[in-house]
C-alpha cells in the first residue's frame, strides 16, 4: 500500500500542546505506575549540541520506530511566507551529500519499513519511520543525513519539484475535498493575515510558489539543528546500543543558533465574526470556531470533556438533538484543538437535504445555552471521561507512525516530560461538571466566535498562479557551489549500514475452537497493553444483495447499532460510552462484520453487548427510516467527492448495473428507497446465523477465558432449521464498451482518475506473484507510477495501484488525482508505465525490493489488535488456513521476474482498460482531443448513462 507521503495533518490528541520545557541534561529513568495505565518505561537523556533522545524498549514485536521531531511548524513562518513550513517537511525528503535523491525511500522501503512519512502542524514538524528492528541503524543514517548534511546538495531543482507536489496536495485537500476552502475560511475569519495561524498550515498557491532557495536554506540553518530537535526510539532495541548509534550518527554536529523568540500576539475577538463560502457541495454545513485558552492553561481539558459531550459520538448532545431527534443534520463534530498560541473550539455540522444552515445554527445555538445553563449531567462526565481514556489507551498500541513514540515526542516538546501520560489522565480525571459549564460560559460566548456558512455554489479559489517552467540544472548545480557546510563531513556516512541479524518471528496464527451450535471462534493473546478487541464476521457481505437492492447487506449491518429487544439505539450508545468502548458494524464485498474494542475490566459486558446487538436486533420502524435518511444524505454527500464519484463510477463501469460489484456498498438511492424493513429483517435471518459466522477476539485475555464469555454471550445464538444459503454470483460483469469515461465537475482544480479493468479472485494461485508485481507498479512510494508522475512530472501528490481481492475476480485499480491541465499526459504516462512493466520482466534489484518490501514489513502489519483482529479474519472469510501469514513470507521471497511478469499479463490488458476520469469537461475534453480513444461515456455522478461518442480523435484503431 502506498504511503502518501509529507501529509500537512495536525497530529492532536486531547490537548497535548504547552509552551516547549527546558531539556533535562542528565539521562532519566522513570515508569508510568498510575492505576489503570500502562507501565512505559523510558531512558532521557540530551547530547552535547542539544538533541533531545528518549529511549523506549519494548520487544513485542521485531520492529522499531524512529520518530523525529524539530520544534517549528507555521507558528515560526514570516509573512508573506504562508506554507513555507510545510513546504520544507517537503524538501527534508529530497537528497543529501551521503544519500542521492530517492534513494532513502527505496532502502527503507525494500529493508521493510513501514508508517514512512512525515507531517507538519502548527508548531511542530515530525519525521517518523517503522522498521524491522535489525534495521534501526539504516533509519538513524537517513534521519541524521537530512539533519546534518541536507543543505549541502539543496539546490532548485528539488524545491521546484515539491512546490509542484505541495500546490497538487493543496487541491487535492483544500480545493478539491468538499467544504475544504471552508474549514480554511475559519482560520481568515479568527486570524488577521499577519498571524501564523491564519494559512491553516497549508499556505496559499501564491506563497507556495513564491518560496525561494535562499529562504529554505535560511529556515534550514536556523529551526533544523540538534538543539532544535527531539529522537525518540521505541520498540526492539538494546538501549545500551541504540544510544551508542544515536552518538554515532548524530554526536558530531553543530549546536545550531539560538531560537528565535515568538513574536506573535492573538487578538481577541469581541465581536461575533460571519462568513459565506460557496463550494461545489450539495448540503449546507455550519462550522463555529472560538479562540481558546492555550494547551495545559486552566480550561483546556475541561474543553476537551465538553467537544466530547457535544460532538463526540451517537450519545452527544449535537447528535441525539439534530441527528437523531430533530434529523435536521448528517453529521456534527466537537472539538478542542490544542496549541501553543492559542487553541481552537470548533462545532462542524452538516445539514440534512432540505435544511438550511440557518436552522442548523439555531439548533446549535439551543444545545450550547443548555449546557451554559445547566452544565452536563454526571453520566455525560464519567462517558466523556472513559472514552477520552480508552482513546489514549489505543494511542499507545502503535509505536510508530501516531503511537507511542509519537506520543511520548509530543510530551517531551511541550512540557519537557515524556512520561506525562498519567498526569494527563489524571488531568481529565479531575474535571467536573461545573468546569465544564464555567468553561463554555466564559470562553464559548457567541459574541467571540466566529461562523462560517458553507453553501452550494461556484466556489472562488482566488486568481490562477501559473505552474513555471523546471529551472535548468545548471543553475542549480552553480547555487551548489556557494553554499558553506555546517557540519565536517564523514566519509563513513557515503555507505549505507548494513542490516544486523533479524529478529526470529513468528506471524499470528490464531487458536481456534467451535461452540457446540456451529459458530467458529478464533483467538490470538496480546497483553501489551489492557484492551481487547472482537468482531463477529458473517460470512456474506453485499455479494447476496438481490439486484434491486443494492446496499442491503451495508443497510442491514448498519441497523444492527440502532436497537435490539431490549435496547433501544440511545441505550445502546449510552452504555458503550459508559464502557469507554467503540462499537461499530459494516460490510464489505465478501463479509458483515459488528466489532467491539474495550479495556480489558470491560471485556464482559462490552462482548455482551455484542452479542445482543448481532443476536436480537428489532429493525425498530422508526429507526429504520432515520437510518434511510442518513444512507440518503451520505450518497448526497459523496457526489460532492470527486474521488468518491470515481470509485462508484468505476464499479459501475466495470461490472454494470445487473451485478453486485457494480455499486458501493451503500448502494443506490433508488435502491435505499425501496428496501424495506422485511427485507433487512430476512437479510439478517438467512445469513446471521452461527453456521455463517465466526467470532474473533485478540487482546489482553486467555483462551480459557475466552471459552467461558464466548459460551455466555453466543451459546445461545441458533441455527435456522433449513441449511444456511451459500452465497454465489451467478450474475456476469457487463463492463462498459467505452475505453474512457468522464464525469463533468465544472472548475475542478484536479482530475480524479481512476483507471480501472477486472483482475483476479482472493484464491488465485497468482496471488503473492501479483502483490510483488504491483509493489513495484503502484504500490509503494517508491514505485514507478508515484516515481514518474510526481517525483518526476509533479502531476500529482501521490498515485498508487491495487487488486481488490474478492471472492469473485474483484477489481484493479490505478488513483490519482492530477491538475487538471495535465490530464491527457498523466493518462498517458500512466499507461506508458503499465506497458513497460508488461514487456519487460523485473531487473533483480527492482524485484528483491518489492519483495522484500512485502516480507520484512509483515510483522508490523500486527501492531494493534484490531490489526490482528482483521488479520484473522480475512483468514476465515478467505477459507485460508490458520499458519497461513507463518507460510506468507516464503511465498514471496519465491516470487520470480518471469513468474510476476506473467502473472501480470494475465489481468492487465491495457486495450481493456476503463479510464475514469471526474473532472472539468471542457478542459480535459481539449486536452484529448487527438487522442486514440475509439469510445467514450459522459456520466452522471451517480454512474448513469449520459451520452455516448464514438470518439475524441482521428486514430480509432488503436489507445495510447
Amino acid at each position: 500500500m502506498i504511503h502518501f507521503k509529507h501529509l500537512a495533518i495536525p497530529a492532536l490528541l486531547f490537548g497535548l500542546f504547552a509552551s516547549p520545557a527546558p531539556a533535562s541534561e542528565k539521562p532519566v529513568a522513570m515508569a508510568i505506575t498510575t492505576s489503570n495505565v500502562p507501565t512505559v518505561a523510558y531512558d532521557k537523556f540530551t547530547l552535547a549540541n542539544g538533541l533531545d533522545v528518549i529511549l523506549v524498549e519494548n520487544h513485542k514485536l521485531p520492529i522499531v520506530a524512529v520518530n523525529l521531531w524539530y520544534h517549528v511548524g507555521a507558528a515560526n513562518e514570516k509573512p508573506g511566507l504562508t506554507g513555507f513550513a510545510h513546504l520544507f517537511e517537503h524538501m527534508m525528503f529530497a537528497a543529501s551529500k551521503h544519500i542521492p535523491r530517492g534513494v532513502a525511500d527505496k532502502l527503507l522501503e525494500g529493508a521493510g519499513g513501514s508508517d514512512s512519512n512525515g507531517t507538519t502542524d502548527f508548531d511542530r514538524t515530525n519525521y517518523y519511520d517503522t522498521v524491522p528492528s535489525n534495521q534501526l541503524e539504516l533509519a538513524l543514517w537517513t534521519h541524521s543525513d537530512r539533519m546534518g548534511y541536507l543543505l549541502d546538495v539543496l539546490d532548485q531543482t528539488a524545491l521546484s519539484n515539491q512546490q509542484d507536489v505541495v500546490r497538487n496536495e493543496r487541491r487535492q485537500s483544500i480545493e478539491n475535498r468538499p467544504y475544504g476552502i471552508v474549514e480554511e475560511a475559519l482560520y481568515h475569519q479568527l486570524f488577521p493575515k499577519t498571524h501564523p495561524y491564519y494559512a491553516s498550515v497549508m499556505g496559499s498557491h501564491a506563497d507556495i510558489q513564491s518560496a525561494k532557495l535562499g529562504d529554505i536554506r535560511d529556515f534550514f540553518k536556523t529551526y533544523y539543528r540538534p538543539n532544535n530537535a527531539s529522537l525518540v526510539i521505541a520498540g526492539d532495541i538494546d538501549k545500551v546500543q541504540a544510544r551508542a548509534l544515536v552518538a554515532k550518527y548524530f554526536g558530531g554536529f553543530q549546536r545550531g543558533p539560538a531560537i528565535p523568540p515568538l513574536q506573535v500576539v492573538t487578538p481577541p475577538i469581541s465581536r461575533e465574526r460571519r462568513a459565506v463560502v460557496q463550494d461545489r457541495v450539495e448540503l449546507p454545513r455550519v462550522i463555529m470556531g472560538w479562540l481558546t485558552t492555550p494547551a495545559f492553561k486552566p480550561g483546556d481539558a475541561a474543553l476537551s470533556v465538553a467537544a466530547q459531550i457535544l460532538g463526540g459520538g451517537k450519545t452527544s448532545r449535537l447528535y441525539q438533538a439534530l441527528v437523531y431527534e430533530q434529523q435536521i443534520a448528517q453529521d456534527v463534530s466537537a472539538s478542542q484543538n490544542s496549541l501553543a498560541l492559542t487553541s481552537l473550539f470548533t462545532i462542524d455540522v452538516t445539514a440534512r437535504p432540505g435544511h438550511s444552515a440557518e436552522e442548523i445554527e439555531a439548533a446549535i445555538d439551543a444545545e450550547l445555552a443548555r449546557l451554559r445553563t445547566d452544565g452536563p449531567d454526571e453520566k455525560e462526565m464519567e462517558q466523556a471521561r472513559n472514552t477520552i481514556e480508552t482513546a489514549m489507551l489505543n494511542q499507545f498500541e502503535k509505536i510508530g507512525g501516531s503511537g507511542l513514540a509519537n506520543q511520548l515526542n509530543q510530551y517531551n516538546q511541550y512540557l519537557g516530560d515524556p512520561g506525562y501520560l498519567p498526569k494527563d489522565i489524571e488531568r481529565y480525571r479531575q474535571v467536573s461538571a461545573a468546569d465544564v459549564r464555567d468553561a463554555l460560559r466564559v470562553q464559548l460566548q457567541n459574541n467571540t466566535r466566529a461562523v462560517i456558512y458553507g453553501l452550494p455554489g461556484t466556489p472562488d479559489l482566488g486568481p490562477e498562479v501559473a505552474t513555471p517552467a523546471a529551472k535548468k540544472s545548471a543553475a542549480a548545480t552553480s547555487a551548489i557551489t556557494r553554499v558553506t557546510a555546517l557540519n565536517k563531513d564523514e566519509s563513513w556516512r557515503r555507505h549505507a549500514p548494513k542490516a544486523a541479524p533479524p529478529r526470529p518471528f513468528s506471524l499470528p496464527s490464531g487458536e481456534q475452537f467451535q461452540l457446540k451450535n456451529g459458530l467458529t471462534v478464533i483467538h490470538h493473546r496480546n497483553p501489551s497493553l489492557p484492551l481487547v478487541a472482537a468482531q463477529i464476521v458473517i460470512k456474506t457481505g453485499s455479494e447476496a444483495n438481490p439486484l434491486d437492492r443494492a446496499g442491503l447487506a451495508s443497510f442491514t449491518a448498519q441497523m444492527l447499532e440502532e436497537g435490539s429487544t431490549s435496547r433501544s439505539s440511545p441505550q445502546i450508545a449510552q452504555e458503550i460510552a459508559q464502557l469507554g468502548a467503540q462499537l461499530y458494524a459494516a460490510s464489505s464485498a465478501d463479509a458483515s462484520m459488528a466489532q467491539v474494542m474495550s479495556l480489558k475490566a470491560n471485556f464482559r459486558p462490552a462482548l455482551d453487548l455484542l452479542a445482543d446487538v448481532v443476536l436480537h436486533p428489532a429493525f425498530p420502524l422508526e429507526e429504520v427510516e432515520r437510518q434511510r435518511s442518513s444512507r440518503l444524505g451520505e450518497l448526497s454527500q459523496q457526489r460532492e467527492d470527486a474521488g468518491a464519484v470515481a470509485s462508484r463510477v468505476t464499479l459501475a463501469a466495470l461490472y454494470g448495473n445487473r451485478h453486485p460489484y457494480g455499486t458501493l456498498e451503500i448502494g443506490t438511492e433508488a435502491s435505499i428507497k425501496a428496501t424495506t424493513r422485511q427485507d433487512l429483517q430476512t437479510f439478517w435471518q438467512q445469513h446471521y446465523v452461527p453456521r455463517n459466522a465466526a467470532l474473533i477476539v485478540t487482546g489482553d485475555i486467555g483462551l480459557d477465558e475466552l471459552k467461558t464469555l464466548a459460551e455466555a454471550s453466543f451459546g445461545g445464538w441458533r441455527n435456522p432449521s433449513t441449511e444456511t444459503p451459500v452465497t454465489t454470483i451467478t450474475a456476469i460483469p457487463q463492463p462498459s464498451p467505452a475505453q474512457m469515461v468522464l464525469v463533468d465537475k465544472p472548475g475542478a482544480p484536479q482530475t480524479a482518475l481512476r483507471i480501472g479493468i477486472i483482475g483476479p479472485a482472493r484464491n488465485t494461485p497468482d496471488y503473492e506473484a501479483l502483490q510483488v508485481m504491483n509493489a513495484a507498479l503502484g504500490g509503494l512510494f517508491t514505485s514507478r507510477l508515484n516515481t514518474v508522475l510526481r517525483e518526476q512530472k509533479g502531476y500529482t501528490y501521490g498515485i498508487s495501484s491495487a487488486f481488490a481481492y474478492r471472492r469473485q475476480p474483484g477489481p484493479f485499480f490505478i488513483g490519482s488525482s492530477v491538475r487538471t491541465d495535465v490530464t491527457g499526459p498523466a493518462i498517458k504516462a500512466i499507461f506508458k508505465e503499465v506497458r513497460k512493466m508488461l514487456a519487460q520482466p523485473l531487473p533483480a534489484a527492482e524485484l528483491r525490493n518489492a519483495r522484500n518490501a512485502q516480507v520484512l514489513s509483515l510483522p508490523a502489519q500486527f501492531e494493534s489488535n484490531r490489526a490482528i483482529n482483521g488479520s484473522l479474519a480475512n483468514l476465515y472469510i478467505y477459507d485460508l488456513p490458520l499458519d497461513y501469514y507463518s507460510a506468507l513470507p516464503a511465498r514471496y521471497a519465491s516470487v520470480s521476474a518471469t513468474q510476476g511478469q506473467a502473472a501480470l499479463k494475465k489481468y492487465l490488458v491495457p486495450e481493456q482498460m476503463i479510464v475514469i476520469a471526474v473532472g472539468d469537461q471542457k478542459k480535459i475534453g481539449a486536452q484529448l482531443q487527438g487522442s486514440a480513444y475509439k469510445a467514450i461515456e459522459y456520466r452522471d455522478a451517480d454512474g448513469v448513462l449520459i451520452r455516448k461518442s464514438s470518439n475524441l480523435g482521428k486514430h480509432q484503431h488503436r489507445r495510447h
